[in-house]
């Protein structure tokens, strides 16, 4: 594991969540579970909308696209978590470590465009009810998706360039679980400012901006829900909208300290990876949809046909 000054580094190696035996066996157990979730509840998702006609519509083809972006950023990540808590050798190669950090990028950076694309689904449903069918058609809503998975391929090959373009050859201890810029560029052994800034500049592009564009569709929801004379719909509209902006400020908050506050230390940085990177991949398919009655229904129904009484 030592690398002399010299020598290009190879593979780095990733100090994970803790270093007690114990902690990380019960790491372990809760990493597991929460992967476990992660994978039924996006793939049931996923299943649901694809098989309920009634599903198809463009809040659901939205909410299937964040599905196989939290299924995919979790499925980056957490494997190799898991395999690191078990194994002495917690040790990952360069190449593995660029491919980790170019698809970290690609699926969160697709997945804050699409939170936008959702809000703004929400706004013209609310708040422009009528014209709804007209606004958000099917090419519209193909065309968005595409512009997030797009937008986010750009961002992180421009994220993953400027961080690993830098030359690595003094310590390869990784104060992380995985791959990420913020960890991995404190180790260059050159003059990373450049990068920093780059790393800063697409931060403010991929989450300060979508984060405010969201925050304006939700307080023009919010006005509209407020002047509805009908209580249960002023109800329902809180009750969903509410939710989906607590997953929002979790997912942006976290993403925001990380990338865009300078002054946040290691650790800090760390856990609150945690929350994008884990917690929030888990709690998407809950909050976003199986709370819902319409996927619920659609989860009975299926489930009549295959269980008959």
């Amino acid at each position: 594991m030592r690398q002399t000054n010299q020598t290009q580094v190879t593979e780095f190696f990733l100090l994970g969540l803790s270093d007690d035996q114990h902690t990380q066996q019960l790491l372990f157990i809760l990493l597991l579970a929460v992967y476990l979730l992660t994978v039924l509840g996006n793939v049931l998702l996923m299943s649901l909308v694809l098989a309920d006609s009634r599903l198809h519509t463009p809040m659901y083809f939205f909410l299937c696209n964040l599905s196989l972006a939290d299924l995919c950023f979790s499925t980056n990540i957490i494997p190799q978590a898991l395999a690191h808590l078990l194994s002495r050798k917690k040790v990952i190669s360069f190449t593995r470590c660029a491919a980790q950090l170019l698809l970290f990028l690609i699926f969160g950076c697709s997945q804050c465009a699409l939170l936008v694309a959702m809000s703004y689904d929400r706004y013209v449903a609310i708040c422009n009810p009528p014209q709804y069918p007209g606004i958000m058609t099917w090419r519209l809503c193909v065309q968005m998706a595409a512009g997030s998975w797009t937008s986010g391929t750009v961002v992180s090959v421009v994220d993953t360039t400027f961080t690993l373009r830098r030359p690595y050859r003094g310590s390869n201890n990784v104060a992380h679980f995985f791959c990420e810029a913020p960890a991995l560029l404190i180790l260059a052994s050159t003059d990373t400012r450049a990068s920093e800034m780059a790393v800063f500049l697409m931060g403010v592009v991929v989450l300060l901006v979508p984060v405010s564009l969201i925050l304006v569709s939700y307080g023009h929801i919010v006005v509209t829900v407020v002047r509805m004379k009908s209580a249960p719909g002023r109800l329902k509209a809180f009750s969903t909208c509410g939710s989906h902006l607590v997953m929002v400020i979790l997912f942006y908050g976290s993403g925001i300290i990380t990338y865009v506050t300078p002054k946040s230390s290691k650790e800090q940085k760390k856990l609150l990876s945690v929350f994008y990177a884990i917690v929030t991949p888990m709690l998407n398919p809950l909050i976003y949809s199986l709370r819902n009655k319409d996927v619920m229904g659609a989860l009975r129904k299926i489930a009549t046909r295959k269980f008959p009484r």
